[in-house]
């Protein structure tokens, strides 16, 4: 089931993974314990002197000096994935391992790095599978990410047979939350069935997680796509056509709330061909078992889901507001895009946790940001390095917000840290950059030597005053508030452990990823 019907040659890998491989900035460095010095690490830094890999262009370093393989968990087109835990921590990961050799076409290199990217861009979102880090060595790719322990949807739909109406209408949420967030995040999944979706734990209510980007694209709202990419039961008709959009990604999880509910894909045939010419002929059967006993407005969705034509398929958000799927307390709460909420979320914060989110937004590396530059090019219509409030007023709705014109000005004084008025790329990235970049240590100490000037290991009022007077935030007041609000033993100045504590309060992404042993 599910057959790559991608016309590129896409890489598989064997279990060969050597020794001596390497990371890209993006590598996490593990929460240090209370107990520990700031500038002790469990990351072994990388050598200036590393040779540049060929797939990520970054330093290598060996994946297994860090990390310690286990047992195979799954294989496929893209490679080959092996339990992993960190040797310091304890805490197990999952490892894709990418064979390089395979990388033979300048498009095989260009997927991986776009898959990196792309899983950068939508991380923390708690449907999507988390990237923790990308190594690279002389034989591999490797990239470490959360461990899901459920196994794919797929193996549970074949132990199920098919789900009730109330299941279904929960793992489709699920699914199409997933779709809303790449879509508002400019992303396409081109890939989206049952395999591709795993299981957090083997609990019966555990959360789903989309996973496998290796097709996946960033697209701009008039963008038009033509290669035939997907798998053969989920794909849309104008993916076979030649001529599609985000919309095809609806389809696809249309189909697979047809196969939750009756256990069998609306198009099937014996080969490839076949399913295809079903596809294009578009008949949905309802007459079999057990259609006759789910209710009409299943099917009323189903059939919205699974148009023909792309600009009459309802959208994401339309899916999630179907009565369907909103029953037995499902929310009425319309979702917010991941970018207006990480704004909201930046203008709540005190001005030297701004500040500090700017140096750490400064120190990111291109493949952690390359979809927020995406979005801050589109915005920028004028192609002038900085969106004003016109460009955010119009560009805000295009990614699928409704926002009022107060809101849109309360963002963009927000943001614009610097107080000229318009808001820089990197004011753009500071404030809508997930906040789990907190989580890096390296980050959070860069920060911290920011302000600390004479390196004494404390922030004194003076040295926030002279940091903050840049951005013509240094009065008497703002500073007087952030010392009270930081300085948890009136000491008088901030230390490092204040400044970590203040870094991660307020931040609930941070609290629920944060898993110390």
């Amino acid at each position: 089931m599910g057959n790559r019907i991608s016309s590129k040659h896409k890489p598989s890998s064997d279990s060969q993974t050597r020794s001596k491989s390497e990371p890209s900035h993006s590598t996490p460095t593990s929460f240090h314990p209370p107990n520990r010095t700031p500038k002790q690490s469990t990351h072994t830094p990388t050598p200036s002197s590393s040779p540049l890999g060929r797939v990520l262009g970054k330093p290598m370093e060996d994946v297994r000096s860090t990390y310690t393989f286990g047992r195979e968990l799954g294989r496929g087109q893209f490679g080959v994935t092996y339990l992993v835990t960190h040797k310091l921590t304890k805490e197990q990961f999952a490892c894709k391992s990418i064979a390089t050799r395979k990388l033979i076409r300048r498009d095989d290199l260009d997927d991986i790095r776009r898959e990196v990217q792309i899983m950068h861009h939508l991380t923390g979102h708690r449907n999507i599978v988390e990237l923790k880090g990308a190594y690279e060595d002389r034989h591999s790719v490797n990239l470490i990410m959360e461990l899901c322990a459920g196994g794919e949807l797929f193996d549970r739909i074949i132990s199920k047979g098919h789900y009730s109406e109330r299941a279904a209408a929960e793992l489709c949420r699920q699914i199409v939350t997933v779709v809303h967030n790449c879509h508002t995040m400019g992303v396409m999944h081109r890939d989206l069935k049952p395999e591709n979706f795993l299981f957090l734990s083997k609990h019966e209510n555990s959360p789903l997680k989309a996973t496998d980007f290796g097709l996946s694209v960033f697209f701009k709202p008039e963008d038009v796509f033509k290669d035939l990419v997907g798998s053969a039961y989920y794909v849309a008709p104008e993916v076979l056509r030649r001529s599609y959009g985000p919309e095809a990604d609806i389809w696809s999880a249309g189909i697979i709330l047809y196969i939750l509910l009756s256990g069998v894909p609306p198009f099937w045939a014996e080969n490839e061909q076949g399913i295809f010419d079903a596809i294009l002929r578009g008949h949905l059967d309802f007459a079999s078992d057990p259609w006759p006993k789910i209710s009409s407005i299943a099917k009323d969705l189903i059939k919205k889901m699974l148009r023909a034509d792309p600009k009459e398929r309802i959208s994401a958000v339309e899916v999630l507001d179907h009565s369907w799927m909103k029953e037995d307390g499902a929310s009425d709460k319309p979702l917010d895009i991941a970018v207006l909420t990480r704004m909201k979320q930046f203008r709540a914060m005190n001005k030297l946790k701004k500040v500090a989110l700017k140096v750490i937004a400064e120190n990111l590396s291109e493949e952690e940001i390359i979809g927020l530059k995406e979005m801050f090019k589109s915005m920028d219509t004028d192609n002038s390095g900085t969106i004003t409030f016109e460009e955010l007023k119009a560009g805000l709705p295009k990614l699928g917000t409704k926002i009022s014109e107060s809101e849109v000005r309360q963002l963009m004084e927000a943001a614009d840290v610097d107080g000229n008025g318009t808001i820089d790329y990197i004011e753009f990235i500071t404030a809508t950059m997930h906040l789990n970049r907190m989580e890096r240590e390296d980050h959070l100490y860069k920060a911290f030597e920011y302000f600390d000037n004479d390196k004494s290991g404390y922030i004194t009022k003076e040295e926030l005053e002279s940091a903050l007077t840049k951005y013509n935030m240094g009065d008497e007041k703002t500073i007087k508030e952030i010392i009270d609000e930081v300085d948890s033993d009136n000491d008088g100045r901030i230390n490092y452990e204040e400044f970590v504590a203040m870094m991660r309060k307020g931040n609930p992404d941070l609290i629920t990823n944060k898993r110390r042993k």
